[in-house]
């Protein structure tokens, strides 16, 4: 690796596996130091242990803002300040109107869009104080687009895309940078989907899955100084899901 978050500091939410582990690897891997926050306590400890003194872990509901002040402190205390903050956490739940409840409603936005919230707000000090520095929001293709029976993950992801572009405006000045990143279909334990599954060119140009290793580079690439002129985008890696249906 290039080195291309040497000395930088990064908190991770839903870090533990699948593209937030993803992340992590390459963020130690480019000479970052990695606080890995989940609620997968087992899974947290075991990939902190794999990257070695460079990484830490922290149980981290991202609904709960007293756990992201924790994270935070302890991402300053363990390694000194903190400079980036990936907000990856997040929830996939649907069903139709009719059958949808309004607690799971509450529970998408409460994880996919509050949470976020909840992260920039406790992160934000320290993030000035560490200036320039940068916050990556994980939305999705479905924040650039609606999907049938996915009200509450496409509402959240929009809203994630919003709060992006008011944070981006807000933090400019106190030398935060602020994007967001907006994967398709990746092959993660959340998706649950099976490995080697074709799709059709309507639901993406390229007929498969993505990989959270085909995400991560444009999150190292936002976290790092090579996108110094990057404020308040959204950067789509989708496989050509949001271009338009193909044929």
């Amino acid at each position: 690796m290039s080195g291309r978050l040497d000395g930088r500091v990064a908190l991770i939410s839903g870090g533990a596996s699948g593209m937030g582990a993803s992340h992590a690897r390459a963020f130690v891997a480019e000479g970052a130091s990695v606080l890995i926050g989940d609620i997968s306590d087992e899974a947290g400890a075991k990939l902190a242990a794999e990257l070695g003194d460079a990484a830490a872990f922290i149980h981290l509901d991202v609904t709960r803002a007293e756990d992201w002040r924790a994270a935070v402190d302890t991402a300053v205390e363990r390694f000194g300040k903190l400079d980036v903050l990936v907000n990856n956490a997040g929830i996939l739940d649907g069903g139709p109107l009719g059958t949808y409840t309004e607690e799971q409603w509450q529970r998408t936005l409460s994880v996919n869009l509050t949470g976020p919230f909840l992260g920039l707000t406790a992160a934000r000090d320290a993030l000035v104080a560490a200036r320039p520095a940068a916050v990556v929001n994980i939305s999705s293709a479905a924040g650039i687009q609606g999907v049938a029976g996915a009200h509450a993950y496409t509402a959240s992801k929009f809203g994630l895309r919003g709060l992006t572009k008011s944070a981006a405006l807000e933090l400019a000045p106190h030398g935060v940078r602020v994007n967001s990143v907006h994967p398709g279909g990746i092959l993660t334990p959340m998706l649950g989907a099976p490995a080697g599954i074709t799709l059709d060119r309507g639901e993406n140009t390229l007929t498969r899955l993505g990989l959270p290793e085909e995400v991560t580079p444009l999150v190292v690439f936002l976290a790092s100084h090579e996108s110094s002129y990057c404020n308040g985008g959204e950067y789509v890696v989708d496989g050509g899901m949001t271009a338009g249906r193909a044929g």
